[in-house]
């Protein structure tokens, strides 16, 4: 099984992508997971993205593409595997399909998870993490013990500048602006699976699996 998890930022993919991976025994392909292994292994690819990464400029997406070619040619991805967070464009799209053409192994699904901007603003901006251990907690959906501390090692819990509302609402801007065109482009090849990403993570789960075919 080959899939593209589309969906705003926040709006549970994922969650659902950790669903799925463990459903199909997938990996699931996220680009920044492989710049970071890259770069970490100091390979030629991780060497060329890291020369843009430290200008501040985004990495080229001939460039993107070779290194997600490099990984999902890799073993574990013989069954298929989960792309979250890629494609971000329609030229990357395009170059994706071209990439899979080549290696015969088209996507399968296109899970488009929906969830309304209003929504996506409430959901992260009640956000806040722990900078010691990473643990994440949120204002109506998980509420730490103590007001502010985290439950696992009682640091001081924080909310990361990506979750404040004015960044959230810049970032919704950018989806819809570059990604949300992507929606239309796949649905022209007749792949996309639209879901209600509205309710909690069981409903939203439960849809996805109907969706897939899946009992």
């Amino acid at each position: 099984m080959r899939l593209v998890l589309l969906g705003a930022p926040g709006a549970g993919k994922g969650t659902q992508a950790e669903m799925l991976t463990k459903l199909y025994n997938i990996p699931c392909i996220s680009t920044g997971n492989i710049f970071r292994e890259h770069i970490s292994k100091n390979t030629d690819l991780g060497k060329q993205a890291k020369a843009f990464m430290d200008e501040g400029k985004l990495v080229p997406d001939s460039l993107v593409i070779e290194l997600v070619k490099s990984r999902i040619t890799q073993e574990d991805c013989k069954n298929g595997m989960i792309f979250d967070g890629f494609p971000r464009t329609i030229p990357q799209a395009e170059a994706l399909d071209a990439m899979l053409k080549e290696l015969s192994i088209p996507i399968d699904y296109v899970i488009n998870v929906d969830v309304p901007d209003e929504m996506i603003i409430d959901r992260m901006a009640g956000r806040t993490v722990c900078p010691s251990c990473g643990a994440s907690y949120h204002k109506t959906n998980k509420i730490e013990k103590v007001a502010g501390k985290c439950d696992l090692c009682g640091k001081d819990l924080i909310q990361r500048e990506d979750d404040k509302a004015e960044t959230v609402k810049k970032r919704l801007d950018v989806y819809h602006a570059q990604t949300e065109p992507l929606i239309a482009y796949y649905k022209g090849q007749d792949k996309v699976l639209d879901i209600d990403g509205v309710g909690s993570v069981d409903q939203v789960r439960a849809r996805v699996m109907k969706a897939l075919g899946v009992n």
